[in-house]
C-alpha cells in the first residue's frame, strides 16, 4: 500500500472546529491504529506515511489526524486538554469509519503521550491497547520521569517502540518506569535508533528494514493481546 491509497476525512472536534484525517483501510484489515503525529510535524510527515503503508501491508489500518494547532498552521502545540479532546474525536471517527474492527491508539512522540493522557483521564471507547513510537519521557538533556506519571492510570496494554539512542528517553529511566507498569507494558528497542528511528549507515540497515521491524513488532504485540 502507499499513502496515495489513503482516504481524506474531516473529523469534528466539538466547538473547536474540524481537523483533517487520513484513513488507510486495507481490505484485509483486522485492527485500526489511531495514529497521532509528533509535535513538530503533521500527519503527512514521511515517517508516518511510510509506517502507515507498511502496517497496511500487514492488515493494520491507520487513521492519521491533525491536532488543532497543526490544522491551523500554528507552531505552539495544543495544551493537553485540547489535545485530549482531539484524540477522543479521532478515536470516535475511527470507530465510525471502520465499524466492527477493534481499535488501538497512540502515535509518534507528543502524539503518543497525548493519547496516553487521554486514556488515563477517561478510557477511550473501544481502544484495546496503546502503541508509542518514541515515548517522550523527558526533553533532551533534562532527564526525568514525571511525564510518565499518568501511565500508572492506564489499564490497557501498552507497546513502547524506542531507539536506544533516543535522547528523549534515557534507557535506564524508561526501564524503571516500565517495571512499575508490570505486564501492561512491553518494550521493543531498535538497536542504534534515535528518536525518529534513524540508524547509522555503517550498521548496514536501511530505513525500510527498520520500518519493517517496527511494523512486525506491532503486529506480533497485537496478536498477543487480541
Amino acid at each position: 500500500m502507499s499513502e496515495s491509497d489513503a482516504t481524506p476525512l474531516v473529523i469534528p472536534v466539538g466547538d473547536a472546529g474540524p481537523v483533517s484525517g487520513l484513513l488507510l483501510l486495507p481490505k484485509d484489515a483486522r485492527v485500526v491504529y489511531v495514529l497521532a503525529h509528533g509535535a513538530g510535524a503533521g500527519m503527512r510527515h514521511p515517517f508516518l506515511g511510510r509506517i502507515a503503508a507498511v502496517l497496511g501491508e500487514r492488515g493494520v489500518a491507520t487513521l492519521r489526524y491533525q491536532f488543532l494547532y497543526m490544522e491551523r498552521k500554528q507552531r505552539r502545540p495544543d495544551p493537553p486538554a485540547t489535545a485530549v479532546m482531539v484524540v477522543q474525536a479521532a478515536v470516535a471517527a475511527a470507530a465510525r469509519a471502520a465499524p466492527g474492527l477493534p481499535l488501538i491508539a497512540g502515535g509518534k512522540s507528543f502524539g503518543g503521550r497525548m493519547t496516553s493522557t487521554a486514556q488515563a483521564e477517561a478510557a477511550l471507547p473501544g481502544v484495546r491497547g496503546l502503541v508509542f513510537f518514541g515515548f517522550p519521557l523527558h526533553p533532551p538533556g533534562k532527564p526525568g520521569v514525571t511525564r510518565a506519571d499518568h501511565l500508572e492510570r492506564v489499564e490497557i496494554p501498552m507497546l513502547f517502540l524506542q531507539g536506544d539512542r533516543d535522547d528523549f528517553a534515557e534507557s535506564i529511566l524508561l526501564r524503571q518506569v516500565l517495571r512499575k507498569l508490570g505486564r501492561r507494558a512491553t518494550l521493543h528497542v531498535v538497536k542504534d535508533g534515535d528518536h525518529s528511528f534513524g540508524v547509522p549507515k555503517r550498521g548496514g540497515r536501511t530505513p525500510e528494514a527498520v520500518q519493517a521491524e517496527l511494523a512486525d513488532t506491532l503486529v506480533q504485540w497485537w496478536e498477543s493481546i487480541a
